[in-house]
């Protein structure tokens, strides 16, 4: 037993330790041949070939097919069909995939390994640890930079997908005007600018409290230097949210009377019946009395005439009622009235009450033109005389009596005048 324990005891040192040594012994070799190879250009130039050829692999191959791969799994297992538009969206908006963003960045970083090995391979070991270093300092700034462009592009594609969601919301919606497009729009790109910029801004480590003192007392000095802008602005608001009119209408703004060609946040256009273009501010539209004749699509006019006191009253009317409805332009429903209205100085005053549809100022006059022309028309057919203004003198019968006396007594004393005259 005991030989036989030497035995094995003898015969595994045997076997253990010339193996280990050999095995030790040759890999040392080996990493020493490599490194006295390595200090010669021809092996230099053999791991350069080496390095080149693993990096092309690598990008050229690889690489393409890892991510191809990737894409797959992750849109098959992880994405949604909501997330995949979103994604499929984004990519209308730049010249590439977020795949093919992907492999460029991972293709890049395995240049950029390769360079600093053959850095190291070429004995430049400074070199590469400072570029090495350089790069790794300068990642997050590349980061910042790549975030920094990603919230640009987020800003364009939602100011663009804003504008079309607006122009879907007022396609779907009768009332919504293009002014109200125009400034929800305007409003909502710029809270969108000013998240984003605020956003970037926090990104990069600027603090934003100064820059909010600053824009408060900035608020404060405009608002006082401009107060009448800013009066007009918010009527403008006001104005988009209320519409008490649209362009096209035919509105009075107190003396100010036409049809709106333009609204803006800041003023109105008119164009009165003069050809001339009237610009007025918003906060005067909302300071004074607005009259809109375009917003129920009718309008009723009316027109005073008068007839003679001796004509029959309820004979005229229905002559100029008759007359009314034979114009074309008068609609039927509401139906034409002739009013009594008024004992005016020479004449019984009758009004005459018509409607129109689709009020502008040409259709107002040639509905005018019609009526009047049609009763004066039908008045002469029918006897009934339109009296011009006229006055008649009188006197009452007592002052009448005394007027008489007067000019009876001054007839005589004229008459004794004369006749003392001839005597003498």
């Amino acid at each position: 037993m005991q030989g036989t324990a030497n035995g094995t005891t003898q015969s595994g040192t045997n076997l253990t330790d010339p193996t280990a040594g050999t095995n030790s012994s040759a890999l040392f070799e080996q990493g020493r041949a490599l490194i006295e190879e390595l200090t010669t250009t021809q092996g230099r130039a053999a791991m350069t070939g080496v390095l080149v050829v693993l990096a092309l692999l690598v990008v050229l191959v690889v690489a393409p097919f890892v991510i191809r791969q990737a894409r797959q799994l992750v849109a098959s297992r992880l994405f949604d069909g909501r997330v995949a538009d979103g994604i499929e969206l984004f990519g209308e908006y730049i010249p590439t995939t977020v795949s093919g963003i992907v492999l460029r960045v991972f293709q890049l970083s395995v240049v950029i390994v390769a360079a600093l090995a053959l850095l190291v391979v070429w004995g430049l070991v400074d070199v590469a640890v400072a570029s090495g270093q350089f790069i790794l300092d300068a990642i997050p700034q590349v980061v910042n930079g790549a975030v920094t462009l990603l919230l640009l592009l987020l800003a364009y594609v939602g100011s663009d997908q804003l504008r079309n969601a607006i122009n879907r919301f007022s396609q779907g919606a009768d009332r919504v005007t293009q002014h109200q497009e125009e400034v929800m729009l305007r409003v909502g790109q710029l809270l969108l600018f000013v998240a984003i910029a605020s956003s970037i801004l926090t990104l990069w480590g600027i603090d934003l409290s100064g820059l909010l003192v600053g824009a408060g007392f900035l608020g404060i000095v405009v608002g006082l230097a401009a107060r009448q802008t800013l009066g007009s602005l918010i009527a403008g608001f006001v104005l988009m949210f209320s519409r008490p009119f649209t362009v096209g209408d035919w509105i009075e703004v107190g003396e100010q009377e036409g049809i709106v060609t333009d609204i803006t946040i800041m003023n109105t256009r008119l164009q009165n019946f003069d050809g001339e273009t009237v610009v007025l501010p918003n906060d005067r539209i909302s300071d004074q009395s607005l009259t809109n004749r375009s917003a129920n699509g009718r309008l009723r006019l009316r027109t005073d005439v008068g007839i003679d006191y001796e004509a029959d009253p309820d004979h005229a009317e229905a002559v100029a009622l008759e007359a009314i409805e034979a114009v074309d332009i008068v609609e039927d429903a509401p139906a034409p009235k002739v009013i009594p209205k008024a004992f005016g100085d020479s004449s019984v005053v009758l009004e005459l009450r018509y409607w129109i549809e689709h009020p502008s100022p040409p259709r107002k006059w040639r509905a005018v033109s019609g009526v009047v022309s049609g009763v004066k028309e039908a008045f002469d057919e029918e006897g009934i005389t339109i009296p011009f203004p006229q006055r008649e003198l009188s006197a009452r019968e007592e002052a009448a009596a005394t007027l008489r006396e007067a000019n009876l007594g001054d007839g005589q004393a004229q008459a004794s005048d004369a006749a003392g005259d001839g005597d003498r």
